[in-house]
């Protein structure tokens, strides 16, 4: 099993007011990590921070065992922001077009796109399902349409991680639970290790395997077997919120 993700001890700081503190967890190709934590934890921080997007006031990040800093196989991390902020909805681009701009990030000057990139692009609409919806505006798509193209786009890199910033607010219950499924077996099946950002504490138990559970300070970190046969998180949660987390898991 490889190492993808190593933090220890991560603060970050906004304008001198501290948002994560001490932070130290790890990921391995093929886990799947569900982030949880209430409003203002610094999920999304932590996340930002590992992918170099904001800085750490102290500690340390690894990614695939090289210091973040040196790093720059960028190619092997797909990021999906939280509420398509990275997609104008009337930015004039098909559903092919955005996919293939995924392949963007590994390309030396000039950037162009190639046939080759055309392939990929099509062999990952192909694989989510969705080429139906190749030359169709991304305006013109549904929430959940879009998420898939999304998705669509970072896969096109083939990346070792995917994180995604709470990818079901924008979503119906169905879309929801097709898109769960469709990350769920990118996990499963390719071995993708995923870290999925959420406030539904008991929904994300059905999926992930291990959960990590943040506000500010790193509260738990920890398979959801443990979590569940835990007194201290019993006692932290109270066993009401501890149980129902659990009952999804073991649902």
């Amino acid at each position: 099993m490889s190492r993808i993700i190593a933090t220890k001890n991560l603060s970050v700081y906004y304008d001198k007011i501290e948002v994560l503190h001490d932070i130290s967890f790890t990921v391995n190709s093929g886990d799947f990590i569900g982030l949880v934590g209430p409003n203002g934890a610094g999920k999304t921080t932590l996340v930002k921070a590992i992918l170099g997007l904001i800085p750490a006031s102290s500690g340390k990040i690894e990614l695939f065992n090289n210091d973040q800093n040196k790093f720059n196989s960028w190619g092997k991390i797909g990021y999906l922001p939280q509420k398509n902020s990275t997609i104008n909805s009337l930015f004039p681009a098909t559903v092919l077009e955005i996919v293939m701009l995924g392949l963007m990030s590994q390309k030396k000057s000039p950037k162009r796109i190639t046939k080759n990139d055309r392939m990929k692009a099509q062999e990952i609409l192909d694989k989510l399902n969705i080429s139906d919806l190749k030359d169709k505006m991304i305006s013109k798509l549904s929430g959940g349409q879009q998420q898939k193209v999304l998705l669509a786009r970072a896969l096109v890199s083939n990346p070792e991680l995917l994180i995604f910033d709470e990818p079901s607010t924008a979503l119906d219950p169905q879309s929801r639970e097709s898109f769960f499924e469709m990350i769920n077996k990118l996990n499963k099946d390719l071995g993708i290790a995923i870290i999925l950002i959420t406030h539904d504490t008991a929904y994300i138990g059905e999926y992930a395997n291990e959960l990590l559970y943040i506000d500010k300070d790193l509260i738990y970190f920890g398979s959801f077997a443990d979590f569940c046969r835990s007194e201290k998180m019993g006692a932290y949660f109270g066993n009401y919120e501890q149980h129902a987390i659990c009952h999804q898991h073991n649902h």
